[in-house]
């Protein structure tokens, strides 16, 4: 039998090179609560990803909780349908409405053109996503903020490295908020962080990550417990010395994937990325023109035990908890609608190998060959 082929695997260093870290733990026996190497993973992550303060948390969800809860937003947020449910999630834990908003065809983000149209009274923060790395259209989403005095809070889940006009994408916005998910181009096994602009903020994030104490003796803000651990900090700063090759190689299969499928009628690339993309997923459309339908085909795939995902299928808006909005009726939402339907993310990540990539290559030539 063929080796299965997942959608991704994680970035994972040579075991033995991980063993002194965890021998300094233990030696140590400081596990958590801001430890050396979550400082130090704090200061040289800030550092590679060219940002001026960033705050670890233990998951990206958590740190989505903690981002709203640090800019106090309230009432209503315009988010995207087309994204992974934690971001539109976030907000109901928060007590917050989500709007949802239509994305743009060309880059699969939430449509400037749309949001001023949904901002009501009670709307008090624009929560975009910067999906599959692709940057949002982040000046005319700013201006729009600045316009009616609205926070920003970019999911920049997917976009670990992405630079956009010279600088980090993360720059954006009021804050951005990061997975170091399994899943993710750079992980910590599970792990997240938020990215803020001063000090100022960096400290009011600290505090509601650790209860919201000061010190021993002051509480100064109701906070969770989303901290980093010791052992995922460390297992970051290995990472560290491995992303850059990962990335070189994610790119490569990035550019095996568009002459290979260019030949392929009715696949659908979408943009091609800029020069810092960091190549975390490879998403394609089905269109008329295949021979059979995109769920035929993933059902081929997984036939094969070649594990494609349905990147996001489907929408946010159609979950119970979210189908009742105003903003999630499907005729407000038809561009996203339309590319949940025909979206396939096929395998991505460093360690593919050639005869994998044959193999899913392979798939979509056969059913061209049925079909003729």
């Amino acid at each position: 039998m063929s080796k299965t082929i997942p959608v991704t695997q994680p970035l994972l260093p040579p075991l033995e090179e991980f063993m002194p870290y965890l021998q300094q733990i233990w030696d140590s026996k400081r596990l958590t609560n801001a430890g050396p190497f979550h400082e130090k993973l704090e200061k040289d992550l800030a550092a590679y990803l060219g940002v001026d303060h960033l705050c670890l948390f233990s998951n990206g969800t958590l740190a989505l909780l903690t981002a709203l809860q640090a800019l106090r937003v309230t009432g209503e947020v315009i988010t995207t349908p087309y994204s992974f449910v934690a971001t539109a999630h976030s907000l109901l834990w928060n007590g917050l409405k989500p709007v949802f908003v239509d994305i743009a065809p060309g880059t699969f983000n939430l449509d400037p053109d749309r949001i001023e149209e949904a901002i009501t009274p009670a709307t008090t923060a624009i929560m975009p996503v910067h999906c599959y790395g692709m940057p949002c259209d982040v000046d005319r989403i700013q201006q729009i903020a600045d316009r009616y005095g609205l926070k920003v809070i970019y999911d920049a889940a997917h976009a670990f490295g992405v630079q956009h006009q010279g600088q980090s994408l993360l720059r954006n916005g009021d804050l951005s908020v990061l997975s170091f998910h399994a899943t993710k181009v750079f992980n910590t096994f599970e792990g997240g962080a938020i990215v803020c602009p001063d000090a100022k903020t960096k400290k009011r994030i600290d505090y509601l990550k650790n209860f919201g104490f000061a010190d021993e003796v002051t509480v100064v803000a109701p906070g969770i417990n989303g901290k980093m651990s010791e052992i995922n900090a460390a297992f970051g700063l290995l990472q560290l010395n491995y992303i850059d090759g990962a990335l070189d190689r994610r790119k490569q299969i990035d550019s095996m994937y568009r002459e290979a499928l260019t030949q392929i009628p009715g696949i659908d690339l979408l943009w091609s990325p800029g020069e810092h993309h960091n190549y975390s997923y490879f998403p394609v459309l089905v269109g008329d023109a295949f021979p059979i339908s995109r769920d035929a085909l993933y059902e081929r795939f997984r036939e094969q035990d070649i594990l494609v995902r349905r990147y996001f299928y489907p929408l946010i808006s159609s979950f119970p908890m979210y189908r009742s909005l105003e903003s999630a009726r499907p005729d407000r939402l038809q561009v996203a609608s339309d590319v949940s339907n025909r979206v396939l993310c096929l395998p991505i990540f460093d360690s593919l190998t050639p005869d994998e990539f044959a193999r899913i290559i392979a798939i979509m030539q056969t059913i061209l060959a049925e079909h003729r």
